[in-house]
């Protein structure tokens, strides 16, 4: 039996170009050639949920399936610097740098792909431990304009899943904290503290 070949969205095709963006093409590739072409057909395990949860029935508790449910909850947008879900006092303390630091991570030097590594596995084992805030030092890149590439990276890939549901607010630190080289991260509070994120 052949298989029928599945179209791409464009959703897919966009979010198939923001994966590419920094990527390196292979030798003898071009990034415009490899950005044609098609991102990698999924496997059927890996099948995109129904877009529109809120029809969807639950199943009813105690049922096999109810174990495997999932619903995805929408975040609100992470914003450098912005405090939509956090008490004014606590915004205020945290812009001020005035927060306990219950944890440091320096990304400072290191590449992209380990520096994304590191601060994943630092975010997951904060919240797990239940740290409050951290200070993430991404240093400030002298040589662009714009800064280093991890001072760009860092807030992008903080509000990406999977870390996005674990992170509260990202601000710029105060100068004695780094300043324009370093962020203080706000990490949610875990409601359930006997289910541990891996």
């Amino acid at each position: 039996m052949t298989r029928r070949r599945r179209i791409v969205t464009p959703e897919e095709r966009a979010l198939w170009a923001t994966v590419m963006r920094d990527a390196t093409p292979l030798p003898g590739r071009s990034l415009a050639e490899a950005m044609t072409s098609a991102p990698p057909e999924p496997g059927p395990e890996s099948a995109a949920p129904p877009a529109d949860l809120s029809d969807t029935p639950l199943p009813a508790r105690g049922t096999p399936s109810s174990r495997r449910t999932y619903v995805h909850v929408s975040q609100p947008p992470l914003e450098l610097g912005q405090h939509p879900n956090v008490d004014g006092r606590t915004a205020d303390r945290l812009k001020r740098g005035k927060l306990e630091i219950d944890g440091r991570i320096d990304l400072h030097g290191m590449t992209q792909a380990r520096a994304h590594t590191a601060l994943a596995s630092f975010i997951h084992r904060a919240w797990n431990e239940g740290r409050r805030c951290i200070l993430v030092i991404t240093g400030k890149g002298s040589f662009n304009a714009e800064g280093g590439v991890l001072k760009r990276a860092v807030p992008r890939w903080l509000a990406d899943a999977p870390l996005r549901p674990m992170v509260l607010a990202v601000q710029p630190a105060q100068p004695r904290d780094g300043g324009e080289g370093a962020l203080y991260v706000l990490i949610k509070r875990r409601r359930d503290r006997k289910d541990p994120v891996r």
